[in-house]
């Protein structure tokens, strides 16, 4: 059996702006209601993490849960626990409504890191990266240019992205071209 590897196997591009493939990272789409309690009580378990508002995430050390849609969340943990965590789900949700399927190989994950940060996104996705809009804390689904995709800030002057793994590569590519083109000082 081969081992796992990100779709760009640890790339890394910029210097003041820099763009890396950030790993492999678990992750697991839940459906269900996002308000019964037997849910919460499982998401919190999971990622130590309660469930969000609406377009909301709470993600530290690598463990996180993010809003996706009114019934519908992201559950972010270590790689390797991502099974284990979906089974966990299953038997504590269990006579529930409820999807929980391991999507980490599906996924890319990358980090967009410095002071451009905001305008790295500003410029491929149109979402308001002001800070008055948009901070750490929130998560934003939505095209960056041609790829689906979903992101938010850890810090001020760190942007995670994920997108599908089949357009990791573009992905990769329009992140760091949008970084190399420089800052238009809008944000």
């Amino acid at each position: 059996m081969s081992e796992a590897v990100s779709v760009m196997n640890g790339a890394e591009r910029g210097t003041s702006i820099r763009v890396r493939d950030a790993g492999l990272q678990g992750m697991i789409t839940l459906r269900g209601d996002l308000s019964a309690a037997k849910l919460k009580s499982a998401v919190k378990a999971a990622t130590g993490h309660a469930v969000p508002k609406a377009r909301g995430i709470a993600f530290t050390d690598g463990k996180g849960v993010a809003w996706m849609s009114p019934d519908e969340l992201l559950l972010l943990v270590p790689y390797s626990e991502a099974d284990a965590a979906v089974a966990a789900l299953e038997k504590a949700l269990a006579g529930t409504h409820f999807l929980a399927v391991n999507v980490s190989d599906a996924r890319a994950f990358f980090a967009v890191e410095g002071a451009g940060a905001r305008e790295v996104i500003a410029k491929i996705a149109p979402v308001d990266m002001h800070r008055d809009s948009f901070g750490p804390g929130e998560l934003r689904r939505t095209r960056m240019a041609q790829a689906a995709a979903a992101f938010w800030m850890s810090s001020e002057e760190t942007i995670h992205v994920i997108c599908f793994r089949s357009v990791g590569q573009y992905m990769f590519d329009l992140l760091s071209t949008s970084a190399e083109d420089g800052l238009v000082g809008a944000l």
